[in-house]
């Protein structure tokens, strides 16, 4: 084990929504656990103030952070930059030796490479590493690299969780020398830039209900025999109407299966009657133009429509809503196997829940998927954009059915243990 440091772990605290803010209580909680002082700092408001959204858990009960002892301070607003310096200064003034900024998204470009800055002038000391759950963006514009160069340029340390982000990081910066390591036994040197090659970590915050009768649960829910899971964000990336139209094909060979769909529309939290929200949904709106290539406009987006469409209303069951936390574990084990049918992927913290639950994957071939998916062994890859494909791969997961164990022995690899030994050298 290292010898213990004070880190920061830079992100969404948990009183937020989504995957990136389990991930960074989970982060903190691995590197205390290894016996290092971690402090929490976490945005007040993560994007600017037009955009028609509520990122905020207003469900969940259970404080993911009780009997840790964690601090975590709320401090950042994007919308204030008198924060951001504020922020580079919470953080000199604990004299961590390292700070981890969590990186999703190009719009917060501005915000952490201005804090980053700042904490360089600040601390030098500081070991600045940004964890990358991808570089670039599902919908890339010029915008979008210009914010995430100005976000990552002065990090000393990447953390990358697939081949194909840390492919991204080179194309981006093709000035920079990288030392790549998959176990942080290497260190920061001048000149050079560190990447942790590592993987995306396996959630241990949910956990399986011992005591839940599966078979009166999928009775209740109204479920069939073989159950495909459609879990988190409603977005279009993460390909749902294909899942469904997959599942339509399915369903035309045999009525024992359902598609159990659990999550929130993405762009449907908001009271849209609202003229706060009819304003913001206005003004956002043309901010996507200045950052989007494209036409194609996400809150258009309504995948389950298709299920009236195509007939499917008995074979279907939704939950259109955000799961609180201590309720996830339900839908996971109520089912058979979780569909990724992604158009686009990189790491996703869902597929780490699947693991977490032994969930056998069915996913497409496209960004990392072909890393962590082995066909035949914990799971099934199809064909992208292949409605026929990924009929074929949910039938097979039913007539060859993946041994669970074998999900079990992945996830050995994936541990948050490992993972925070590595980023904490």
């Amino acid at each position: 084990m290292s010898t213990a440091k004070t880190i920061v772990c830079f992100g969404p605290g948990p009183k937020f929504k989504g995957g990136i803010s389990n991930y960074n209580t989970s982060l903190a909680k691995a590197l205390q656990a290894q016996g290092h002082k971690v402090h929490i700092l976490s945005w007040i408001q993560q994007y600017p103030a037009i955009i028609p959204r509520d990122f905020i858990d207003r469900k969940s009960r259970q404080d993911l952070l009780q009997g840790t002892g964690i601090p975590v301070t709320y401090i950042t607003d994007y919308n204030n930059p008198f924060t951001w310096k504020q922020t580079a200064k919470a953080i000199a003034d604990l004299k961590p030796e390292k700070v981890i900024f969590q990186w999703a998204i190009s719009i917060q470009g501005l915000p952490l490479g201005s804090i980053a800055r700042t904490l360089k002038k600040l601390a030098p000391q500081i070991e600045i590493i940004f964890d990358c759950h991808l570089v670039v963006q599902k919908e890339v514009s010029a915008l979008d690299i210009k914010a995430t160069k100005f976000g990552l340029k002065v990090a000393d340390t990447y953390i990358v969780h697939a081949q194909k982000t840390l492919d991204e990081l080179k194309k981006l910066f093709p000035e920079k020398s990288f030392s790549v390591s998959k176990d942080g036994n290497i260190p920061v040197e001048q000149g050079k830039a560190r990447v942790l090659h590592l993987y995306h970590p396996v959630y241990d915050m949910f956990r399986e209900n011992p005591d839940l009768d599966i078979e009166a649960e999928k009775q209740k829910l109204g479920l069939n025999t073989h159950v495909f899971l459609f879990f988190g964000f409603i977005r279009k990336y993460k390909g749902l109407h294909l899942a469904i139209e997959a599942f339509a094909l399915l369903n035309e060979k045999r009525k024992d299966c359902s598609l159990l769909i659990v999550g929130e529309s993405f762009w449907n939290t908001l009271d849209s009657n609202k003229l706060s929200t009819r304003i913001k949904k206005i003004l956002f709106g043309s901010a996507k133009k200045l950052f989007l290539n494209n036409s194609d406009n996400e809150e258009d987006y309504k995948p389950l429509e298709l299920i009236q469409k195509l007939n499917l209303e008995k074979q279907v069951v939704v939950f259109n809503e955000f799961i609180p936390n201590e309720e996830v574990h339900r839908y996971f084990q109520v089912s058979d196997a979780l569909i990724l049918f992604y158009l686009t992927a990189t790491p996703s913290g869902v597929e780490s829940i699947g693991y977490n639950f032994k969930m056998p994957i069915l996913a497409t071939k496209v960004g990392h998927f072909a890393e962590t998916v082995i066909p035949g062994y914990n799971g099934y890859l199809a064909n992208a954009e292949d409605v026929n494909d990924m009929a074929r791969i949910m039938e097979l997961s039913i007539s060859n059915p993946i041994d669970r164990n074998n999900v079990v022995e992945t996830a050995k690899n994936m541990s948050w243990n490992r993972y925070a030994s590595a980023v904490a050298k």
